[in-house]
């Protein structure tokens, strides 16, 4: 494969959730409301997924690829590192991606929440900046933007469910 040149990318996406931080929080903090709207998916079997919770744990997971899909057959793995956490508040943590074994992404994420900007009583902001170095053979940086918009939309949906 050509090696080819690092791309470079940073993105910042805002969504407001009808609901307090402290629940908001909850759902990237509980393992098993985590990994219903960050892990699992239609168009992958999740193989494994494992989520330590605190300054310097790890979040992982490991999927299969279904039939139908570009990349069918293959294995997708994500390694998350917490690096900073206050509750209800932030966190920060960097991410390792990788397909069938070689690692294509490594980025950087900061969550932070705070009182809806309108009206606080409408909830909570939850702002989220993403940067990331893109290797060969990376989804790039438009699809990853994809990706969290649809991970937000999900994380909305596990919200309105609670």
């Amino acid at each position: 494969m050509e090696i080819q040149p690092v791309v470079h990318s940073t993105f910042v996406l805002e969504r407001t959730y009808p609901t307090a931080a402290d629940r908001v929080f909850a759902a990237f903090a509980d393992p098993t409301k985590k990994r219903r709207w960050f892990a699992e998916g239609q168009s992958h079997t999740l193989e494994a997924y494992a989520l330590d919770f605190r300054t310097g744990g790890q979040e992982h997971y490991t999927s299969r690829f279904k039939e139908g899909t570009p990349v069918a057959g293959r294995t997708l793995t994500n390694q998350n590192t917490f690096h900073d956490i206050v509750p209800n508040r932030r966190l920060v943590f960097t991410s390792a991606m990788a397909m069938d074994g070689r690692c294509f992404a490594i980025s950087i994420g900061t969550v932070e929440l705070a009182p809806a900007k309108l009206d606080p009583a409408d909830g909570t902001t939850l702002t989220l900046t993403f940067q990331s170095a893109f290797l060969e053979g990376a989804d790039g940086p438009a699809m990853r933007e994809a990706g969290w918009r649809t991970l937000l939309d999900k994380l909305a949906t596990e919200l309105s469910s609670q």
